[in-house]
């Protein structure tokens, strides 16, 4: 995945996420989630993709972000947190850039077992973490990411990390998606947020499976058959935890 401070990507574009962001495709991860939907670069990183350094990977996210008309930068695809170096030096790009923002969408793990890593990325002013814990157990982690049940509590110190060197973040987790959050396993997310800040769980961004090849793909390996189309979503946890009027009376 990583020489030195380059890194592996797959391909340059903007895509319609975000209001338009021009994207770098990394290859690689320290997770292997059942409900990803990166084809199979993920898995096999050694088989594609070609080195970058910072410079031109930066240089390709401008040339992307300059053809489509976009100011927001991101990598996706892979676990961007790997190749620290990498990314640092990426990040002192964009900052010295037009580009106003910078989304950093990551798993968590790297920023829970590296403090000094989240705090040179709050040196920064244009990146936004996007943190996703993928279970709130450490059973359901093991299952959904064939992780060590231990690496579950890594999202939640990253989430800590972020707070104490005031990162710009927020959470998300697949949880609004019953067939593969439980009722029971969600309330146990939920409850680990709060017991970090009660603000995470109120803000908490919940998403349910999209049905892409890969992650159908990934999802009939390991065993779990969905119904489609999804028909039950619950509510956001902030409409949940509202008092009824009659209940407050």
């Amino acid at each position: 995945m990583c020489k030195g401070d380059t890194r592996k990507y797959t391909d340059f574009y903007a895509v319609r996420v975000y209001g338009g962001i021009a994207t770098g495709y990394a290859v690689g991860c320290c997770l292997g989630c059942i409900f990803c939907w990166v084809d199979w670069s993920r898995d096999y990183p050694e088989r594609f993709g070609q080195y970058y350094s910072p410079d031109d990977a930066f240089r390709m996210l401008r040339q992307a972000a300059l053809r489509r008309g976009v100011n927001k930068l991101r990598i996706s695809g892979a676990e961007p947190t790997i190749g620290k170096s990498h990314l640092l030096a990426l990040l002192e790009l964009v900052e010295a850039s037009e580009f106003g923002l910078f989304i950093l969408e990551t798993n968590g793990i790297l920023f829970g077992v590296d403090r000094d890593y989240v705090q040179a990325i709050a040196r920064f002013k244009k990146p936004h973490v996007w943190v996703s814990p993928k279970a709130g157990t450490p059973e359901a982690f093991t299952r959904k990411t064939g992780a060590k049940p231990e690496s579950f509590e890594m999202p939640f110190r990253a989430i800590e990390n972020l707070l104490n060197y005031a990162v710009s973040f927020h959470v998300v987790a697949i949880s609004a998606d019953p067939r593969i959050m439980t009722p029971e396993e969600r309330r146990s997310l939920t409850k680990r947020l709060t017991e970090v800040d009660h603000r995470l769980a109120l803000n908490l961004e919940e998403e349910v499976v999209d049905p892409y090849k890969m992650t159908l793909a990934r999802l009939k390996y390991a065993g779990v058959d969905l119904d489609w189309p999804l028909k039950k979503i619950y509510a956001p946890i902030r409409e949940m935890r509202k008092v009824p009027q009659n209940e407050s009376e």
